[in-house]
């Protein structure tokens, strides 16, 4: 975390928050109910200071209550660790906690494409600055998401059964048996639909993102952009688009 924070800084990214990220382990209980590393968010109504953590599943229900493989490698833990801690999802709702957002912004508007979408367009600003082995993996994320986008809809409309899906993923995205089969259940009966947000909330910010830049030229700056996408709370992709045209462009303009 230390090391991807100065990449951070190095870089004039995003705006860090003044205080170390939340990062544990999680209890038998815990990886029994979501085997997959996540981040517990913080409440976002009546807050007293609470921020969210990243939590580290270290075994795996599917695999018979063996050791996770698939998030604990040193290389898998850069782009993980960008994913759930920072500049990803803890660093974005720390945000909302620390600069304040309205509700309508942080609870009714909340939806997955903005969350995960800013999650794994954190992975993708953040992959060059990586080690070799950490872009490796970055890479392997982004195609686990790309993935997503179409065996989801696809086994919920039965065109492809739960086996060929599988076989997707251990064979072309190099999954393991156990993670495979957790992202099945996951497409089919745990939360169908939701996993198709990541790499349509993804593609969305980076053609804001492409589209800003092309308008800005010479006067884009990366962390002015990134800082007015996080104080827009969890706006849906179109509203955060409206956004960026009707306040951050022409504020830079000027």
């Amino acid at each position: 975390m230390q090391d991807i924070e100065k990449i951070v800084r190095e870089h004039d990214i995003v705006t860090l928050p003044q205080r170390p990220a939340n990062i544990r382990l999680a209890s038998a209980a815990e990886s029994a109910a979501v085997p997959a590393a996540h981040m517990n968010p913080p409440r976002l109504i009546g807050n007293t200071g609470e921020y969210g953590e990243f939590v580290l599943p270290m075994i795996d229900p599917n695999a018979g209550g063996k050791r996770v493989t698939d998030f604990t490698s040193k290389g898998f833990s850069w782009t993980l660790t960008v994913h759930e801690a920072r500049p990803g999802h803890e660093l974005q709702f720390s945000n909302m906690i620390e600069q304040g957002v309205s509700m309508a912004r942080a609870i009714f508007a909340m939806n997955s494409a903005n969350v995960e979408g800013w999650a794994l367009y954190a992975e993708a600003i953040m992959k060059q600055y990586l080690p070799k082995e950490g872009q490796l993996f970055s890479l392997q994320a982004r195609q686990q998401r790309a993935a997503r986008a179409f065996l989801d809809p696809m086994l919920n409309l039965g065109l492809i059964s739960p086996e060929d899906a599988k076989k997707v993923l251990t064979d072309d995205v190099v999954l393991s048996d156990a993670f495979a089969q957790q992202e099945i259940n996951r497409y089919t009966f745990q939360m169908p639909g939701q996993a198709t947000s990541y790499f349509y909330g993804y593609m969305n910010l980076r053609e804001l993102r492409v589209a800003t830049e092309i308008k800005l030229r010479d006067k884009f700056n990366q962390k002015a952009f990134h800082d007015f996408i996080l104080k827009q709370g969890l706006l849906p992709p179109k509203l955060l688009k409206q956004a960026v045209e009707t306040t951050f462009i022409p504020s830079v303009s000027q």
